[in-house]
């Protein structure tokens, strides 16, 4: 948590995962004034205390959401609280129901569900993407990021961007003058955690005191070479074999994993972007270490060095709640 600030704030916005609780105390102008990070996943939530048979009333997203925030809402009262990810999925707090695409990102703050609260304000959640055209597909959380980024002045006047969120599944969103019009899915990241801990490649792999980039490297590189044009499933018993054969050390291994993996990610990207016949303006947006291989994948396959997008959830959640009418502009705007 950082420390204190004696302004005054206008928002407390949170970003409600499955895993972790990320909550921000915003200002008038959109400015965070603090932050907290909690384990506090909707799969993961506190527990009611018992004390005998009495048991408190309050359900797992009460008490998270009173760490989260409840001291920041006893000294001001009156803050609208507005938040984004998997809160609003099934297994959440309140559904909220996805959107379809395409559609303008300012409408979607237009349409958050309204999780009323006994003795507190309002929890406005924001809705999730819907791609019905071909194979479905779905956002939630990410197209808050979305809106983040496209907040810039010159993203939201960009005839195209494409804008990366890496991460257990990334999303790739291409977006039109502030209106989503497409976005693909590549379980890259769940499906290396899945392989590292769960099949025979993990077995010869040891952990590694810093990551081995050259590695990563020649895993981008089999991933366009002929050898991969087999695909994943055959490219990626290629982390075993060349540990057996005394090519690549235990201590590599992972690296090499991600770089193949994240290689036939962005080697399909350049190629659905080389039948559309352009390249947009490209903007990644996520942790920083995962977002320095992506640039180096991007680089190796032809699509350049891109943008790097800065906190885009803290600021999507405020432009969301401005276009809702919870916070006004600030004046000088």
């Amino acid at each position: 948590m950082t420390t204190g600030s004696p302004a005054r704030a206008a928002l407390i916005a949170l970003d409600w995962g499955t895993s972790s609780l990320r909550a921000y105390r915003l200002d008038a102008t959109g400015r965070t004034l603090d932050t907290r990070h909690l384990p506090w996943g909707i799969m993961r939530l506190p527990q009611p205390l018992q004390d005998g048979a009495a048991t408190t009333a309050l359900s797992g997203f009460e008490l998270a959401f009173e760490q989260a925030c409840g001291d920041w809402l006893r000294a001001e009262p009156a803050l609208p609280v507005i938040a984004c990810g998997m809160v609003g999925s099934a297994q959440g707090w309140k559904e909220a129901a996805y959107l379809d695409v395409p559609v303008d990102l300012q409408r979607i703050g237009t349409l958050l569900t309204k999780v009323e609260r006994a003795g507190g304000p309002a929890l406005h959640i924001v809705p999730g993407l819907i791609q019905r055209h071909g194979l479905p597909n779905v956002i939630r959380g990410e197209e808050t990021q979305v809106v983040g980024v496209m907040a810039d002045q010159s993203a939201r006047s960009a005839d195209s961007v494409l804008i990366g969120l890496p991460g257990t599944h990334s999303k790739w969103v291409s977006a039109r003058r502030g209106r989503v019009t497409h976005f693909d899915t590549f379980m890259t990241g769940e499906v290396y955690a899945a392989l590292r801990s769960h099949t025979i490649l993990g077995r010869t792999m040891a952990d590694a005191a810093t990551a081995d980039m050259a590695a990563f490297e020649r895993g981008l590189k089999v991933a366009g070479a002929p050898a991969g044009r087999a695909g994943v499933l055959s490219t990626i018993f290629s982390t075993r074999a060349l540990g057996l054969t005394g090519e690549l050390a235990p201590e590599s291994q992972a690296d090499y994993l991600s770089g193949l993996l994240i290689g036939h990610e962005i080697a399909a990207l350049a190629d659905m972007l080389q039948q559309q016949g352009e390249l947009p303006r490209i903007v990644l947006c996520g942790d920083a270490a995962l977002c320095r291989r992506y640039t180096q994948a991007m680089q190796h396959y032809g699509l350049g060095t891109p943008e790097q997008a800065q906190n885009a959830t803290e600021r999507g959640l405020w432009h969301l709640a401005v276009c809702a009418g919870l916070v006004a502009w600030p004046s000088t705007e």
